[in-house]
């Protein structure tokens, strides 16, 4: 193989896989990258995969000689970053090895049989549905974070994707805490959209769970894009285009909490804050809390909110807040990492805290939402 590459283009996709190739080692191939040529292409394909995830890309190229080879996907992209802006030479040698070579600066790297690289599999182009890039992205953004990280707890270990005729939603819960995002899709009765039967049913449901690692990966892909994303679930494999580039993930296969049930009905009090204010006393407060429990107190009283903070190791602070509240008062502790990670993602200049009591499960929303509808169950703690 010998072709010639931009840096810059290069190094867009490389940045890409670093999240997709396997860094443990355990089967050694996974830590490489596949490329693949064909003489006389003007692009170049490249592939990776950790088992569970892969992606596909292409980058602009000029092929002398097509061929298919792997490479350290972490080394040839700290290799590529920093290499002057200019263009990048790729050859394989007859020893087994391969050059990458750029302006003065020249290297030779080991690379594994393209052989020992497994197969991905391909989508078939039929069923796929079109998804909105921007719903998408900020759906992925708002439940992410609340997706566990506990790998005993497997059936919680992604976000389960929920797809109708006319509406997306993806919700993720690691049981102390549920985000759920909603949006309408916009023209989704397209043609080949399987999730709208041929009777016109738009209650029909398709449910899927996207693992931990498809959601960052999705995050990453997303970027700042617009349009539209081409989704398409397989037998055991889920895929998705975005721009050009098709990231490939296994289906979860486990059976996603009826999350239906825990998002409360008789919540009858609410107050409403500031995100901002909301926020910067919440990160002031909390500097005094357990470092075990992370634990705030809401002291919810007429006309004002106190939060506060106390650990028998460092002391206690305090802030209070104006609001507007005439209910009975009610002292709620909650966990500051959650309200913190609510607040971080909420795309509005103020929020509701709907409660019952001290025991039971609160609601945080955004009051104004163009795109999405977004609701955040968060469980009191007992301390």
């Amino acid at each position: 193989m010998e072709l010639s590459v931009r840096k810059t283009e290069l190094l867009r996709e490389l940045q890409l896989f670093q999240g997709i190739v396997e860094r443990k080692n355990t089967i050694p191939i996974l830590a490489n990258i596949l490329v693949e040529a064909e003489k006389g292409a003007e692009e170049i394909q490249l592939v990776a995969t950790d088992l569970e995830v892969g992606l596909r890309s292409r980058c602009a190229a000029e092929v002398t000689t097509g061929g298919a080879l792997t490479l350290p996907a972490k080394k040839l992209f700290e290799i590529v970053r920093a290499l002057p802006e200019t263009e990048v030479r790729i050859t394989q040698s007859a020893a087994g090895t391969v050059n990458v070579v750029a302006d003065r600066f020249k290297s030779r790297m080991q690379t594994l049989p393209r052989e020992d690289f497994p197969a991905l599999p391909k989508a078939t182009g039929t069923g796929a549905v079109s998804l909105s890039y921007e719903a998408l992205r900020e759906m992925v953004a708002k439940t992410q974070f609340a997706v566990t990280g506990e790998d005993t707890r497997y059936f919680l270990n992604g976000a389960l994707l929920v797809l109708t005729g006319t509406s997306m939603s993806l919700v993720a819960t690691d049981g102390h805490r549920l985000a759920l995002v909603s949006a309408r899709r916009e023209g989704a009765a397209a043609e080949g959209d399987t999730t709208t039967s041929d009777k016109g049913d738009d209650d029909e449901e398709a449910r899927v769970i996207l693992p931990k690692k498809t959601l960052w990966e999705l995050a990453r892909l997303l970027g700042d894009g617009q349009g539209t994303v081409a989704y398409e679930r397989g037998e055991n494999h889920l895929f998705f285009e975005i721009d050009g580039r098709q990231l490939v993930s296994r289906v979860l296969d486990a059976q996603f909490p009826a999350y239906e049930r825990v998002i409360p009905k008789g919540n009858d009090k609410r107050v409403e804050f500031e995100r901002d204010r909301l926020t910067n006393a919440i990160k002031r407060v909390a500097l005094l809390s357990s470092e075990r429990s992370q634990a705030v107190k809401l002291e919810i009283d007429a006309g004002k909110v106190e939060i506060s903070s106390s650990s028998p190791e460092v002391g206690e602070a305090s802030e209070v807040l104006p609001v507007e509240y005439e209910d009975a008062a009610v002292a709620i502790c909650f966990n500051a990492q959650y309200l913190l990670d609510f607040l971080k993602v909420a795309d509005s200049e103020s929020i509701a805290l709907e409660f019952k009591d001290e025991m039971s499960q609160a609601v945080l929303s955004p009051l104004s939402t163009e795109g999405c509808d977004y609701t955040y169950v968060i469980m009191p703690m007992r301390i």
